[in-house]
C-alpha cells in the first residue's frame, strides 16, 4: 500500500480527525446538550420576562390599536379603598357648604344615585367651609382622594369647586390617572344633581360619555430586544469556552505539535474543527429559531426565518471564529474559563452600549460604527434591535427575505440594514478565522 500524499492525505486526515472530535462530543454530552439546547432555557426565561410585562400593561390601552373606543358612560365615584395611595379608615370623599339644607340634599343624592353603589354616610364627611376642610385634609394625610365645595349663591345659582389629591404613587410600577379614576366621576355627580336640584326634577336624565382619543398602538417594551442580546450571548459562550478550552489543551498537552511532527497538515486540523463546531453551531442557531417560534413570539414569527438563522448561525459562527484566534495566544487550559467570563462581561457592557444607540447613528463617523462592529456582540446587538424594532406593534409585519436590504417601515434613525449586518458578521468570520 503506497504513501498518500496531496489531497488524499488531507482527506484521509480530516476524516479521522473529524471522527476524533465527533468522539470527544458523545463523550461530554453534558457540553454538547448545553450548546444544542441552552437557548430553550434562556428563550423560556425571556417569555416569561415579556409576559409579566404585558400582564403588568393588560389594563392599558396604550399597546393596542384603537381605531374606534368605546364610551365611558356613567363613570361611578369608587371606593375610597381602591386607590393607590389611600390610607385607612378612608372617605369616598369629603365636602364643604353643610350650612344649606338644599346642599345637603344635593350631597344625599349624589350619595344616592351613584353608579352601582350607593356611598355609605360612613363613607363621606362635611363641613361648613373650605377652610375646615382644607384644616382636615392637611391633618389626615392620604385618607381621602378629594373634596366637593359647595356654595348656594342664590336661588338659581350653586357654585362648586373640586378639589382632588393627585399624589403620584405607583402601585406595581403603574400610576393612576386621578382624572378619570376621580375627578370626572366626582364632577358628573355634582353637576347631574345641581341641575336636578334647580329644575326640580329628581329622575332628569344627565348622561356624559367620555371616549379616549383613537390611536395606534405604542411600542411594547421588548424582552428580547432588552435581555436577548445576553442571552443569547451566553448561549455562544457555551460553544465558544468549550472550543476554547479544546483548542488550548492540545496546544498545552503538546498533541497538535505531535501530529503535526507525523505529518498533519494544518489545514486539516483546523478545517476538522471549523466542520464539527459549524454543525453544532447550525444546530444551535435552528433550535433557537424553532424555540421562539414554539414560544409564539412575534420577533419570530413576523420575521423571515431565513434572516433571523442567518442572524444567529453567523453570530455562533463568528463566535468560533473568534475563539480560534484566542486559542493561539492562550498557554493554559485553566485560563479559558477566565477569558470567557471576561468577553463575555465585555459583550453585556458593549450591548448595552449597542442598545443605546451609540455608536449606530448619523451623529458617529462610519468608522467608529466599522471599528465597534469587529466585536461580534454588539452586531448581534443591533440585529436584534432592528428585528425587535420591526415588530413591536400589532400593525409591524416584521423583516421579509425581499426587504432584507432595507430599513424597517418605522425605523426613522436606520444606518445600517440586516443585510450589512450579516455580511460583516459573514466577512469577519472568516477573517478572524483564518
Amino acid at each position: 500500500m503506497g504513501l498518500r500524499s496531496g489531497f488524499p492525505l488531507l482527506h484521509q486526515q480530516f476524516k479521522a480527525l473529524f471522527r476524533k472530535n465527533l468522539l470527544l462530543s458523545w463523550r461530554n454530552k453534558r457540553a454538547t446538550f448545553l450548546q444544542l439546547f441552552s437557548s430553550f432555557i434562556f428563550i423560556f426565561l425571556i417569555f416569561c420576562i415579556q409576559k409579566a410585562i404585558e400582564a403588568r400593561n393588560a389594563s392599558s390601552t396604550a399597546y393596542k390599536s384603537v381605531a374606534d373606543p368605546p364610551s365611558l358612560v356613567s363613570l361611578p365615584i369608587p371606593p375610597c379603598e381602591d386607590k393607590y395611595y389611600i390610607k385607612t379608615p378612608c372617605f369616598d370623599f369629603v365636602w364643604s357648604g353643610d350650612g344649606s339644607a338644599r346642599i345637603q340634599r344635593i350631597v344625599s343624592a349624589i350619595m344616592d344615585n351613584n353608579p352601582g353603589r350607593p356611598i355609605p354616610a360612613s363613607k363621606v364627611k362635611s363641613f361648613r367651609t373650605t377652610a375646615e376642610v382644607d384644616a382636615w385634609l392637611y391633618s389626615n394625610p392620604m385618607h381621602c382622594p378629594g373634596a366637593l365645595h359647595f356654595l348656594e349663591r342664590n336661588a338659581t345659582v350653586i357654585s362648586y369647586g373640586i378639589q382632588t389629591n393627585s399624589t403620584p404613587v405607583a402601585k406595581r410600577g403603574q400610576y393612576e390617572d386621578p382624572t378619570f379614576k376621580f375627578q370626572i366621576p366626582l364632577q358628573i355627580a355634582a353637576e347631574r344633581e345641581i341641575a336636578r336640584s334647580l329644575i326640580g326634577v329628581p329622575n332628569f336624565s344627565w348622561v356624559v360619555a367620555f371616549k379616549e382619543f383613537a390611536h395606534p398602538a405604542m411600542e411594547l417594551f421588548s424582552a428580547l430586544d432588552t435581555v436577548g442580546p445576553t442571552f443569547f450571548l451566553a448561549t455562544a459562550m457555551f460553544g465558544f469556552v468549550f472550543q476554547m478550552t479544546s483548542l488550548i489543551t492540545e496546544k498545552e498537552l503538546k498533541l497538535r505539535q505531535a501530529m503535526t511532527m507525523m505529518g498533519l497538515y494544518d489545514t486539516a486540523y483546523w478545517f476538522s474543527w471549523l466542520a464539527w463546531e459549524g454543525i453544532i453551531t447550525l444546530l444551535s442557531s435552528l433550535f433557537i429559531v424553532l424555540f421562539g417560534m414554539m414560544f409564539q413570539f412575534d420577533f419570530f414569527l413576523k420575521n423571515n426565518f431565513a434572516v433571523l438563522f442567518l442572524v444567529f448561525f453567523l453570530f455562533q459562527l463568528n463566535m468560533l471564529g473568534f475563539a480560534f484566534m484566542l486559542s493561539a495566544f492562550i498557554s493554559k487550559s485553566s485560563s479559558s474559563t477566565t477569558v470567557g467570563f471576561s468577553i463575555f462581561i465585555v459583550g453585556f457592557m458593549t450591548q448595552l452600549v449597542t442598545a443605546f444607540g451609540f455608536p449606530y447613528s448619523d451623529s458617529i463617523s462610519r468608522t467608529f460604527r466599522s471599528l465597534w462592529s469587529l466585536f461580534p456582540p454588539n452586531l448581534l446587538a443591533i440585529a436584534l434591535q432592528i428585528l425587535a424594532g420591526a415588530t413591536s406593534t400589532p400593525q409591524d409585519i416584521g423583516v421579509s427575505w425581499s426587504r432584507r436590504t432595507k430599513c424597517a417601515p418605522n425605523d426613522d434613525d436606520c444606518v445600517i440594514t440586516i443585510v450589512c449586518n450579516t455580511l460583516i458578521l459573514k466577512l469577519k468570520t472568516f477573517t478572524i478565522g483564518y
